[in-house]
């Protein structure tokens, strides 16, 4: 059975679209993390959408399931395949042309394997703007849509979902279900679109988008606002909305943990230096962007952090005089980041909270992990204005990552407990994917988790599409 579908396969994909040696299917079965390996029948690599139809077609037709993969940039192992090979991966990887570009409009119509990067640089070059911003900058969009992708903007421009007007699919029959329409408007009946946003390829595979254009930012200003603690950051936070208004388009918290860590850990690069003349605990980086040249971005940013800094809601402040200097400010919060994904026993979690509810979580969470274990640093940073804190944590200084390992589901089942009660979600920005199937199960509403089951019945009966992913 395997042997000719294999055949079958090859015959519609080509032989290079079909991978089935070791070698070089190995880049395709593990996650970006390396926490999580699968192994797959075969990898598939189609060029087209007739291409993915036809593939998932046989799959379905032999029984066998297909795992979509975008740029296996993801966290959760959402696009994994078990262990057993008893799937083949299907990654988006050659479906990167841009089909269209309405500058006027506002839209562009991509593949799903066109990077973040390169769909970003297209809009920019027609002076326009693809909100969608995050670290993950090789990712695919058929990938961002599928988790429903967060990232810097959010707080401006809202989470993938917001800026998706149509879809292309492929499901689980093969069927190809076109909704490219780039309209503003449709409620000609059920926006079935959104079936297809953040359900990690388990109703359907992605195949292109319409994506929702921004005017190009034509004044950007940031600074990095020292503060107290994460109260405080908040007060910052409501004085730039207040005083501002929407011109706020990002608003990220930086704690004292996570700065020494990117500093012990940068040897110097991209200038990493303490940006204050003394350390503080807290930081929030913020940033202004309009699509006018008339409005003073700059001059808005100083009265509004002036203004926190009389009102003692903040310590100290840096603002950006120079495009350098922006980046140099960007580069510390990008380089936490960096830093945790190369610290041996780092854990990271993706929780969101009521953005009240910000400082409770971060309190409550450090006691909660502390009580397990002792010593452990909490690095506890990222998009303050949407709520979505990565709670993340390091190791005892004198510990041994391994033996701290050893502890993570009960630290990440506390951290989680935590954010629930405070009325927050386990997955804020990447996805439940393979790992927090249990989580979910455990957590979330019994209802909610039937109507997911008969979305899945009534879309994927046989279980062809990433089966064990969000269910």
């Amino acid at each position: 059975m395997a042997d000719t579908l294999i055949a079958d396969l090859c015959a519609v994909l080509g032989d290079d679209g079909v991978l089935t040696e070791p070698g070089d299917r190995a880049g395709y079965e593990t996650d970006l993390l390396k926490t999580r390996t699968g192994r797959a029948l075969a990898v598939l690599r189609p060029r087209s959408t007739g291409q993915v139809s036809a593939a998932v077609r046989l799959c379905a037709a032999a029984g066998v399931a297909v795992v979509p993969q975008g740029g296996n940039t993801g966290f959760c192992g959402g696009a994994t395949p078990p262990p057993d090979g008893s799937a083949v991966v299907l990654s988006t990887e050659r479906l990167t042309r841009i089909r269209h570009l309405d500058p006027l409009g506002g839209h562009m119509t991509v593949e799903a394997g066109v990077t973040l990067a390169d769909a970003r640089a297209e809009a920019e070059r027609h002076g326009r703007l693809l909100a969608l911003h995050h670290g993950g900058l090789s990712s695919r969009i058929g990938g961002n849509v599928a988790t429903n992708a967060g990232g810097n903007n959010v707080l401006h421009y809202g989470m993938a979902r917001g800026l998706v007007l149509g879809l292309e699919v492929v499901l689980a029959d093969g069927r190809v279900w076109d909704g490219l329409r780039a309209l503003a408007k449709d409620n000609a009946g059920t926006d079935l679109k959104q079936l297809f946003i953040g359900t990690e390829g388990t109703l359907g595979i992605v195949t292109a988008a319409v994506l929702k254009l921004h005017p190009l930012p034509q004044a950007v200003a940031t600074a990095l606002v020292a503060v107290p603690d994460p109260d405080a950051a908040l007060a910052v936070l409501a004085r730039l909305q207040r005083e501002v208004g929407e011109a706020v388009s990002a608003a990220e918290l930086i704690p004292r943990a996570g700065l020494d860590l990117h500093f012990a850990r940068s040897g110097g690069r991209s200038g990493a230096r303490e940006p204050f003349d003394r350390p503080h605990d807290w930081q929030v980086l913020v940033e202004l962007a309009s699509g006018s040249r008339f409005f003073d971005v700059a001059g808005a940013l100083e009265a509004a952090v002036g203004a926190a800094l009389e009102a003692s809601e903040a310590d100290d402040a840096v603002i950006a005089a120079s495009e350098a200097q922006r980046a140099g400010l960007w580069a510390l919060r990008e380089g936490l980041a960096v830093a945790q994904v190369e610290t041996p026993g780092n854990l990271k979690n993706d929780t969101s909270v009521p953005v009240a509810a910000i400082p409770a979580f971060i309190r409550d969470a450090s006691v909660t992990s502390a009580a397990i274990v002792p010593g452990c640093v909490p690095i506890p940073f990222g998009h303050l204005g949407d709520g979505n804190i990565h709670f993340n944590l390091n190791p005892p200084p004198d510990g041994d990552p391994q033996a701290f390992t050893a502890r993570w589901p009960e630290l990440i089942a506390a951290i989680e407990d935590v954010a629930t009660r405070l009325g927050g979600s386990i997955a804020a920005e990447h996805g439940l994917g393979r790992s927090k199937v249990a989580a979910a199960r455990r957590l979330k509403p019994a209802l909610d988790l039937e109507l997911m089951r008969r979305l899945k019945h009534a879309l994927d009966p046989d279980g062809v599409l990433n089966p064990g992913v969000m269910l």
